[in-house]
């Protein structure tokens, strides 16, 4: 796959974006959005319930299944003033689940909101839960790169992690939703079908699913199956180079069950597989260079690792051979869970090994997720953005969805 990142200019991949058009608020009812349809060139809309009608009979739908946790924290200064620590990740390379598990303390890199105002010694915050207080400690140990490291300490200690974001976060709304928390975006920033605790923001095409709508794919014969990718604050992060070769991409962790690798391995081929969401597209993706790191006999460590620029600089196999691969050697090293971490960027240019179509909504301009939108539909995604903005679509998180099918 011969392709110069240094020749792909951000400035060829951006639009104009007006603050009307971006989505405060997502809309009542999950499945009433508008749908933008993408077909072999023809573009149409539709509600998004009636989508198991544009979805092909016997597809395989990969959706992912990571939950949203409170990832905002905010404590007082001894003088009153707000400071807010945003939780990105666990220190040292800690698995996720065995992060949230910690009961007492932990050391989390973070993002620091009004860092002036936090001169020195802890911030405390306390809250009462069914009569017992819970107190929460925040300190900053040192600087890491455009973050910080921060230990974070708790009483009781019984209480997990996990349990103590539920008691003082919140829900980590997108940067450009310029408005506080409401008690609704706690259920309405998560999809119906969210289980793996981890993500800091949500992977919002699946965020117009319902209980309906799913039943409704089962009765077409439509198969449903589930990756988790943790989605990182990365996600948000401006391409500020001129040369997507410039841009460093987020690293997040990812689950895959052996049977789904095995449901993919049996479906390749059939021009049947649609991602939900560019996280679950990305996972996969990823997946498939993990084999042909297994057939090329590269694969190091005992985790899948995928770096940013792998598929631009080693030669492709076969898909067929390269899920096989991954199945053979979940099965040699008792794996019923593969986990890793990958830094995958897809850009124009990109060859998809897996994937026929993608649901997904309308991405920020000069994003790493328009980029990966132009990789799989071309120089098309100007005349479907343009279609999205003259015909009054919501933008981003909250916003309205489309179904692109090559």
């Amino acid at each position: 796959m011969k392709i110069n990142p240094a020749e792909i200019l951000i400035k060829d991949y951006t639009y104009e974006l007006p603050a009307e058009k971006i989505a405060q608020f997502p809309l009542k009812e999950r499945d009433s959005s508008k749908l933008l349809i993408y077909n072999k060139g023809k573009i149409t809309q539709d509600t998004f319930r009636n989508i198991e009608d544009i979805i092909p009979h016997n597809s395989l739908l990969i959706f992912n299944d990571t939950k949203v946790i409170n990832a905002r924290l905010k404590f007082q200064n001894p003088a009153g003033k707000e400071i807010e620590i945003f939780t990105l990740e666990p220190a040292e390379n800690t698995e996720l689940v065995t992060a949230l598990a910690q009961k007492g303390s932990v050391e989390w890199i973070c993002l620091v909101g009004k860092l002036k105002a936090w001169k020195s010694g802890k911030l405390v915050s306390t809250k009462n839960v069914n009569g017992t207080e819970c107190r929460l400690e925040a300190e900053l140990l040192s600087k890491r790169a455009d973050a910080f490291l921060i230990k974070l300490s708790w009483q009781p200690e019984h209480l997990t992690f996990a349990e103590i974001l539920e008691i003082f976060g919140q829900i980590p709304l997108p940067p450009y939703m310029k408005r506080d928390v409401t008690p609704e975006d706690k259920a309405s920033y998560q999809t119906v079908y969210s289980e793996a605790e981890g993500s800091v923001a949500a992977p919002t095409a699946g965020l117009h699913f319902t209980q309906g709508v799913l039943d409704s794919l089962k009765k077409n014969n439509i198969k449903t199956g589930f990756v988790t990718l943790h989605v990182g604050a990365g996600t948000f992060k401006p391409v500020k180079n001129d040369s997507i070769s410039e841009h460093g991409m987020h690293s997040e962790s990812i689950y895959v069950e052996l049977s789904l690798v095995e449901e993919i391995a049996a479906n390749i081929g059939t021009n049947n597989i649609i991602a939900v969401g560019t996280t679950s597209m990305r996972t996969v993706e990823s997946l498939y260079w993990f084999g042909v790191q297994l057939l090329q006999g590269r694969h190091t460590g005992n985790q899948l690792n995928i770096t940013q620029w792998e598929p631009y600089e080693n030669e492709p196999e076969d898909p067929v051979k390269s899920f096989e691969a991954i199945i053979s050697y979940m099965k040699q090293n008792n794996l019923s869970c593969l986990y890793g971490k990958t830094n995958i960027i897809i850009v124009p240019g990109y060859d998809f090994k897996v994937f026929s179509g993608i649901i997904t909504n309308f991405h920020q301009p000069q994003s790493t997720l328009l980029l990966l939108i132009a990789a799989f539909i071309g120089s098309e995604w100007k005349v479907l953005y343009e279609y999205a903005l003259n015909n009054d679509f919501r933008f981003l998180s909250y916003g309205d969805s489309s179904i692109l099918l090559k």
